[in-house]
């Protein structure tokens, strides 16, 4: 089987040059693209500090610390805060592209996407874009 370039070379006699440079990148990007990310539960999400990778979890508690510096949405996963497993923490820039989650997925069984970070200890992804969650 020819590659994409191999067929339009045979094709259009082009053995190189502009049009020929510009498909190399298009066929290569697809392999840049990243595995799908794992999936955990709160408690495990620990063991994956750095990693990237899908945490889903019922939402036990949740708040909006507007008077706090970055006024952040916590999404806590597995138990409530103080002994939360895990946080989901939006920033205030962000948080207009996500409603109000303190008050609509409370109790939801939530999953979020992004790399796992240790925030005082407890793992947390920062969301900044909504299709890093998924009910």
């Amino acid at each position: 089987m020819l590659s994409l370039a191999a067929r339009q070379t045979k094709a259009t006699g082009n053995r190189g040059g502009i049009r020929g440079w510009r498909l190399v990148p298009a066929v290569l990007g697809l392999w840049a693209l990243p595995a799908a990310a794992a999936e955990l539960n709160p408690e495990d999400a620990s063991k994956h500090i750095g990693e990237t990778a899908t945490v889903c979890g019922v939402v036990a508690s949740a708040k909006f610390l507007s008077g706090s510096r970055s006024r952040p949405t916590l999404l806590n996963l597995g138990k409530p805060y103080p002994r939360q497993a895990f946080t989901a923490t939006i920033l205030s820039d962000d948080r207009a592209k996500f409603g109000t989650p303190e008050k609509t997925l409370l109790g939801k069984r939530i999953c979020v996407t992004g790399e796992i970070k240790a925030f005082r200890k407890v793992p947390e992804i920062v969301l900044s874009d909504p299709k890093q969650l998924t009910q």
